[in-house]
């Protein structure tokens, strides 16, 4: 049957990777920590584990609950190391063959792995390998990494892993189990995140955690011990944790986008709270754009912390005149064509009392294509408000991400073909502000976006991508040579 899609305005989530060593129950602790890390990846999910002798995979489409719920497909996977994967598809069709964390068997025996990101040069390796007679089994870039493995003529599975990554362009962290080891890795700008925690057992033994969020930590009793370092390759053996650090040296460039949208408000990335950043957000947000009304409301729930901030420090009371519906998924089976139109309010509803003859100011964390924001609005007038004014506690998003979020194309953008007259226009506001980039930065503890150095990765927002568009820029030039051809 057809189905409403709900936020396919939103930029969405990349995927949640999760893998505990030396530990009892492994894949039931791994299927809690997927749970804490659903908002990352609701498409798929999947657990492989290892025994000591045989490695043992589910892998599913849908939600953690859907799949890892019954005690006996757990005890399918028995084992004290297990990885873990949640799926939001940036490459490749949602299908089964698709679902990580991949496994092969290799001569030196067997090899699983979860990647969270995206390959900018995945194309050009995937021809090179098909032409060196690799036989892909899936769509996902993820793959690529197995056939690099594959045919390295280094002789050690982190020699060749690490082979592997020298070839590779693009942000990622991945977590990869062998039957000698469990290894975390992130990619040399660390724009994707990974945390490292540690269990320990009543014998004091300790068994060890790799995260993509410290909030999967709590859920499985695991301590925060720190952040994976960007370019580090963290290896955990029976003789403990080892680091190693084959790239060179380059400035940090860490997904702004998680502080405003994509990790979870409970979650710690990077030595700073996500709850509080958002709240700054929102307040350096009321600091730049103030206008009178008579309510904040944010549109929920990842606008709730920067609504929170705005209304503090504008000193505007703070009110839920929109409320959201938690037992609807990101879907919905849709019955007759006829009721298309109701997804945004199968989701939210106003609040009238709240809104009713008020000057309202929305807070949303972005906007993509401004298809929900103007519904939002509508929804809003109708319940009866006077004045409804949008603030926005990102920058405009101008330019897709090429990294790992599912972004639309540049041409589906609303920031990117329309100024914020015209953006508040479509959407049908009174007044329509965004953060500033460096109103952004200053939130989060920076004096300001630092020019062309800047500390995190902005792209979405600026269209200055700090990692080569390596596929991008074969397609872009193999269409000019057409056009050239054809002139």
């Amino acid at each position: 049957m057809p189905k409403i899609h709900f936020d396919d305005d939103k930029m969405h989530e990349e995927c949640g990777v999760f893998g505990v060593w030396n530990c009892a129950d492994a894949s039931a602790v791994v299927a809690l920590g997927l749970h804490a890390l659903q908002h990352r990846g609701q498409e798929a999910t999947g657990i492989v584990s290892f025994d000591g002798n045989r490695f043992h995979s589910h892998r599913g489409l849908g939600l953690v609950g859907e799949n890892f719920s019954d005690a006996r497909v757990i005890a399918r996977l028995p084992g004290t190391r297990s990885i873990g994967h949640n799926r939001y598809a940036t490459t490749g069709e949602t299908v089964l063959r698709n679902v990580q964390p991949l496994y092969a068997d290799f001569e030196f025996g067997g090899f699983a792995v979860a990647h969270n990101g995206n390959l900018t040069n995945a194309n050009t390796l995937h021809k090179a390998l098909v032409r060196r007679g690799c036989l892909f089994q899936s769509t996902t870039d993820s793959e690529v990494f197995i056939h690099l493995i594959a045919i390295s003529l280094y002789s050690t599975v982190l020699d060749r892993l690490i082979d592997a990554l020298k070839q590779v362009v693009g942000a990622y962290s991945l977590i990869a189990l062998s039957d000698q080891a469990l290894m975390g890795v992130r990619d040399p700008l660390g724009v994707r995140p990974l945390i490292l925690g540690r269990i320990t057992s009543a014998d004091g033994s300790p068994a060890w955690v790799l995260s993509s969020e410290t909030c999967a930590l709590d859920i499985v009793g695991a301590e925060f011990v720190r952040d994976v370092d960007p370019g580090e390759i963290v290896v955990i053996d029976d003789r403990g944790v080892h680091s190693i650090k084959p790239f060179g040296r380059e400035k940090p460039r860490f997904c702004v986008f998680e502080y405003i949208y994509f990790a979870r408000p409970d979650s710690i990335v990077e030595g700073m709270p996500v709850y509080a950043a958002r709240k700054r957000i929102g307040a350096e947000l009321a600091l730049e754009s103030p206008v009178e009304a008579d309510v904040v409301v944010p549109v929920p729930d990842s606008g709730v912390p920067s609504a929170m901030g705005y209304a503090a420090q504008s000193g505007i009371p703070f009110e839920l005149g929109i409320i959201r519906n938690h037992y609807v998924g990101r879907t919905f089976i849709e019955p007759t064509d006829s009721i298309r139109h109701l997804g945004v309010k199968l989701k939210h509803s106003a609040n009238k009392p709240i809104l009713e003859g008020k000057r309202v100011i929305l807070v949303d964390d972005s906007i993509v294509r401004g298809t929900t924001s103007k519904k939002i609005v509508e929804m809003v007038r109708a319940a009866g408000a006077a004045e409804v004014h949008m603030r926005i506690s990102s920058p405009p998003t101008t330019h897709s991400c090429f990294y790992g979020i599912d972004t639309p194309e540049r041409s589906k953008l609303l920031a990117a073909q329309h100024n914020v007259a015209e953006m508040a226009e479509l959407i049908g506001v009174d007044s329509l502000a965004f953060i500033s980039i460096d109103g952004l930065y200053r939130a989060l503890n920076h004096e300001g976006r630092n020019g062309d150095q800047p500390q995190y990765c902005d792209a979405c927002m600026t269209g200055e991508y700090p990692i080569a568009l390596t596929d991008l820029a074969e397609i872009q030039s193999r269409q000019l040579s057409l056009l050239a051809e054809r002139s």
